[in-house]
């Protein structure tokens, strides 16, 4: 399950779906600590494979970290894996115009809240963060965020800050991702406290003993079980309804009776039929068009009650 790659090398990029979509999903999330750590974006992707963000991690364990990117504004840490913020190409310098600016600024303000912000970013990352945050303090006096200097100072304020060990914020960041792909604060219900997880690339979702769920590494989104189905049938999200039995790994859109109008093409999705979950899979329409088409596959299933 492969995307392709993004290209963002003009303003015109800050209105691309894909971008608007992230950013105003961005909202639903949530810091799990008091203070937060900005940092600027990289050309590598995943941010933290790339040398700059390796360097910087050393000193910012426990906190919140959060990447200031354009076009996309902000990226925490929890998202970088998720498409399509690791698909994305578009220049690092941090020379950005003043619409890039005022982006990343409302993007990070939003995100941010009332919460602390040390901020070790420099250049057209630094006038987002000056225009838009009032509590934060700045790291890189040098204009160079690899310098020993700002390094030392970064290493100084987070001291400072209450942190939370790695392995406590786990059910965090899979929350986080489960809210962006499903566009609900809802989807917590799919990462309840008892979860476990298993599995070195793609991370498979276990609820006693059960999987729900898939997390896969290419993409950092989950795919799901039966069982997960459940949870978006109970939330009213992403449903599909039929009055059928499904004979096959493939529904077509004239025999959908209803969906919701949320849905998007690649998304996730439950199908109902007398109100019991009878199968889950991929949607290839958005809600109108799997309700309205006359022909073509509306949802390739994955799983379904045999």
């Amino acid at each position: 399950m492969k995307y392709a790659k993004i290209p963002c090398v003009t303003e015109l990029s800050l209105h691309r779906p894909e971008v608007v979509r992230w950013q105003n999903r961005m909202k639903l999330l949530e810091p799990y600590t008091d203070t937060i750590v900005v940092f600027p974006c990289s050309m590598k992707k995943p941010y933290s494979q790339s040398k700059s963000h390796t360097l910087f991690r050393k000193y910012s364990k426990g906190l919140q970290e959060v990447i200031l990117t354009s076009p996309f504004g902000i990226c925490p840490r929890e998202m970088e894996k998720t498409y399509p913020i690791q698909s994305y190409d578009a220049s690092t310098t941090g020379d950005w115009s003043d619409e890039e600016i005022k982006m990343a600024g409302k993007a990070i303000k939003d995100y941010a809240k009332d919460h602390k912000v040390i901020a070790h970013v420099a250049g057209g990352y630094k006038k987002a963060c000056e225009e838009y945050l009032d509590n934060v303090v700045y790291t890189c006096l040098d204009e160079n965020t690899r310098s020993t200097e700002s390094l030392n100072n970064l290493k100084n304020e987070v001291k400072k800050a209450d942190k939370v060990p790695n392995n406590k914020h786990k059910i965090h960041d899979l929350r986080s991702i489960a809210r962006y792909q499903f566009n609900s604060k809802k989807m917590d219900a799919l990462i309840p406290e008892n979860v476990r997880t298993s599995g070195r690339f793609n991370t498979r979702i276990m609820i006693d003993k059960e999987q729900i769920a898939t997390l896969h590494f290419e993409t950092g989104l989950y795919t799901l079980n039966l069982k997960a189905g459940e949870i978006l049938k109970e939330n009213e999200i992403n449903r599909v309804f039929i009055n059928f039995d499904l004979q096959s790994n493939t529904l077509f859109a004239p025999g959908i009776v209803d969906a919701d109008t949320e849905i998007i093409p690649n998304d996730e999705v439950v199908i109902i039929k007398d109100d019991t979950v009878i199968g889950v899979g991929k949607s290839m329409m958005n809600g109108e068009e799997l309700v309205n088409a006359d022909k073509g596959i509306g949802v390739k299933i994955r799983h379904q009650i045999k």
